[in-house]
């Protein structure tokens, strides 16, 4: 079966060279006779794996030295914990802003080990678009804020990071790490699930500003602080080994194509596609305010749940899965990630096209 163009929100597509290189070294890795699944992680040959993709990770982008860089288990999910158990200290206060719902998981989470404070919430518009802010609205006296720089659900993403002053910026960027170019000296943290622009599930990637290490609050449990991790450089128990072993590969893919800013423009060129038609569509519709369209991910509805049910089906026909739309917004949305070639997307306008004119 021909390979098709998997638009999920994840996991989703990975690049074709990374898998290819990955088939190669299945059985035997660099001579070591034994697959990446296989090798113990206190072995050399892993150690270099997971040192070199820390280091990919830092050239591409752009990572301070007195940043750390981790890689976790749990997905971005746990770091709705690890987070506030980590940052809260004496204060035990933070600001969040709400733009749809893994902020209001985090929001949720924070709750339970201290105060929190929405500052902004753009739920009055069905997480449309994102409110505006400006430094007087965060609590300078708070422990951090908090952001969700692109939301997978509803599709949208901040134009600009906010200025949160001198209190430290947190940001869930699990679903547009990578592509886009972004100043990591503006985060205190900045936290990632692999599995939409990075690898397979089961790897997290953290990036935590040093200062912000070991201000743990009590009884936090070990696996759980970050100065553990970031002492055991991301091996104090035994890590997801091939998820990093297929992050180091996507870093060098992305690294050899550009890097991130190479990547930003495709990106940008393929969004453009997709809004371009939908923006000019008689039948179809994007759901969010084209100041804060995600890049990444990209809701559309037809005007009858029938058309929405034969647009999938068909599209599934064409090679061309997983766009069904989230439960909360319906109808479709096309996650183009990284991975996605601009060919997908053309293909995918293409059969939009060829479903107006059949239905006008």
């Amino acid at each position: 079966m021909a390979r098709v163009y998997n638009f999920s929100a994840g996991p989703s597509m990975l690049p074709e060279p990374v898998l290819k290189q990955a088939s190669l070294e299945m059985l035997d890795y660099e001579g070591s006779g034994q697959s990446v699944m296989e090798m113990s992680h206190r072995s050399k040959v892993y150690e270099k794996i997971i040192n070199e993709a820390e280091a990919l990770l830092r050239e591409v982008m752009g990572i301070p030295e007195n940043y750390t860089v981790l890689f976790l288990q749990g997905g971005a999910s746990l770091q709705f914990s690890m987070v506030p158990l980590n940052l809260f200290g004496e204060k035990k206060r933070a600001d969040y802003v709400n733009t749809g719902m893994w902020s209001k998981k985090a929001i949720s989470e924070a709750k339970k080990y201290g105060t929190v404070r929405v500052v902004a919430t753009s739920e009055d518009k069905n997480f449309s678009y994102i409110p505006s802010l400006d430094k007087g609205m965060f609590d300078q006296d708070a422990s951090y804020a908090h952001i969700t720089t692109n939301n997978t659900i509803f599709g949208t993403r901040y134009p600009s990071i906010p200025d949160t002053g001198n209190l430290p910026l947190v940001a869930d960027m699990s679903s547009n790490i990578l592509s886009e170019v972004y100043d990591v000296n503006k985060f205190g943290v900045i936290y990632a699930g692999a599995q939409k622009n990075v690898g397979p599930a089961g790897v997290t990637i953290v990036i935590i500003r040093n200062d912000l290490l070991g201000k743990v609050m009590e009884n936090t449990p070990t696996m759980l602080d970050y100065k553990i991790h970031a002492e055991a450089k991301s091996l104090y128990n035994t890590p997801p080994c091939y998820s990093i072993y297929i992050a180091k590969l996507v870093f060098k893919w992305l690294k050899d194509m550009g890097g991130v800013k190479a990547i930003e423009e495709v990106n940008r060129r393929k969004a453009a596609i997709l809004y371009d038609f939908l923006d000019n569509s008689k039948l179809f519709k994007a759901t969010v305010e084209p100041e804060y369209r995600s890049l990444m991910n990209v809701p559309f509805v037809l005007p009858t749940e029938q058309l929405n049910e034969e647009f999938l089906k068909g599209a599934t026909s064409e090679g061309l899965v997983n766009l069904k739309g989230h439960r909360s917004v319906g109808g479709m949305r096309a996650s183009i990630y990284n991975a996605m070639p601009e060919q997908g997307v053309v293909k995918l306008v293409d059969y939009m096209k060829r479903f107006e004119a059949a239905h006008a």
